[in-house]
């Protein structure tokens, strides 16, 4: 029998999702568990898998769609239904001799429901043969003949008719609908010169929604501070190589997601959320650390959990990893849930200071920015020392900017002497 697959709610408040890639194709043979489809949701690719073993024999959307959930995915035939050669279009023979009008009946199967009309004398006369194709919908002959000339899906069409049954002005309401789509005119210059159209989709699109949302929920503000790592730049040259012995590539993240969590342990204040609808704030006494990645369809922040447990060389190499699945686009939505506090780092491509955008619901965000040897005054003279540039945006309604100056002191205190950084809690 056939098996509707709807697009599932995965929660975490997901309402869509783009299709990246079809695995099957309508006629396949499927076991259940197989996956037949990867879905992109809020920035994480999803597997989706057969609920059932069979027939795949429709397919709904194609390859960049976006789908709401609860929107039909693909329909399965199920083994033990009728063999998987009557999901194709086939053809029903009506008889040649029939002398008088038959009355109307409906004849259910596995290919769906076919309403037969009473016959005119002419179609008593003449075979006719109507193709039926694999769909849940209750149409007439003459209406499905016009919805394929009119290029019309009647599994998208709702049914005005007496038991959701599909009219002939169904269908026409339908394809004036779809013409009007695909007529759309869109310019390629305005008055100024020539322009490209890029189709807000994907990761991007996940990422617009995801800022709409932190522009109407929170109140950012920005410090900044610098910080001298000039000593941590020597013990990190010495850890590096003990790290490649690990097989770990050891950056200056890890040290910086140390210093962070020294500090957020001593201002909880800033590991936390705001509920307004219960007018509470929600300090977390967990440190999940989110590490933004720059990948070519946007920024991903997957999440490091219990970091304040993890070694240095233990979240290098789990940052990576993250890192590596982010731009593959292997991550797993919870990868990149219940982060309490997010670091982004702009140094490797170049920066100093900015004012990152928080990683809302969290309470605030710490940039980093291009490590730069500057001249500084040490005890009355000017020195060359190695300059980290530190931003944080935090959310002025659950703290103040007193208290982001006190955090930021603390994260630069940690970060300049290395040994307060490395000694075990």
């Amino acid at each position: 029998m056939p098996y509707d697959f709807l697009f599932p709610d995965v929660g975490e408040g997901i309402a869509e999702g783009e299709i990246v890639k079809w695995l099957v194709k309508e006629g396949d043979k499927v076991n259940e568990h197989d996956v037949v489809l990867k879905i992109e949701t809020d920035k994480a690719v999803v597997e989706i898998p057969s609920p059932k073993s069979g027939t795949i024999s429709k397919i709904y959307h194609k390859e960049g769609d976006t789908v709401k959930v609860g929107e039909r995915l693909f329909t399965v035939i199920e083994e033990q239904g009728e063999p998987a050669k009557q999901v194709q279009a086939k053809t029903i023979e009506k008889p040649k001799q029939q002398t008088k009008p038959t009355e109307k009946k409906y004849t259910s199967s596995v290919v769906g429901f076919i309403e037969e009309a009473p016959e005119t004398p002419v179609q008593q006369q003449t075979a006719e043969k109507v193709e039926v194709k694999h769909e849940h919908v209750l149409a007439t002959p003459a209406v499905r003949r016009l919805a394929r000339d009119s290029g019309v899906d009647l599994s998208n069409v709702s049914g005005t008719g007496v038991d959701g049954r599909i009219t002939e002005d169904d269908v026409r309401k339908s394809s004036q609908k779809k013409s009007g789509e695909e007529v759309r005119v869109v310019a390629r210059y305005d008055m100024f010169g020539y322009i490209d159209r890029i189709p807000l989709k994907g990761i991007r699109k996940a990422i617009a929604k995801h800022m709409e949302e932190t522009a109407r929920n929170v109140v950012p503000v920005t410090s900044m501070e610098e910080a001298d790592v000039t000593e941590l730049w020597k013990v990190r040259e010495k850890e590096k190589v003990a790290a490649e012995k690990k097989g770990v590539h050891l950056t200056f993240i890890p040290f910086i997601a140390k210093a962070c969590i020294r500090a957020l342990k001593d201002h909880l204040i800033v590991n936390s959320t705001i509920d307004m609808e219960h007018e509470e704030i929600v300090v977390k006494k967990y440190f999940n650390i989110g590490m933004a990645v720059d990948t070519e369809n946007g920024l991903v922040v997957p999440v490091i959990k219990g970091a304040d447990q993890k070694s240095m060389v233990d979240i290098a190499r789990e940052a990576a990893e993250l890192a590596e699945k982010a731009r593959n686009r292997t991550l797993d939505l919870m990868d990149m849930r219940g982060g309490t506090f997010t670091i982004t780092n702009i140094g490797s491509i170049g920066g100093t200071f900015a004012t990152p955008v928080i990683n809302y619901p969290e309470a605030a965000i710490l940039l980093t920015g291009a490590i730069r040897d500057n001249a500084v005054a040490r005890n009355g003279k000017l020195a060359i020392r190695k300059i980290l540039p530190l931003s944080l945006t935090f959310d002025h309604r659950i703290f103040d900017g007193a208290e982001a100056a006190r955090f930021l002191n603390d994260v630069k205190k940690y970060l300049e002497d290395p040994d307060l950084l490395l000694v075990e809690e």
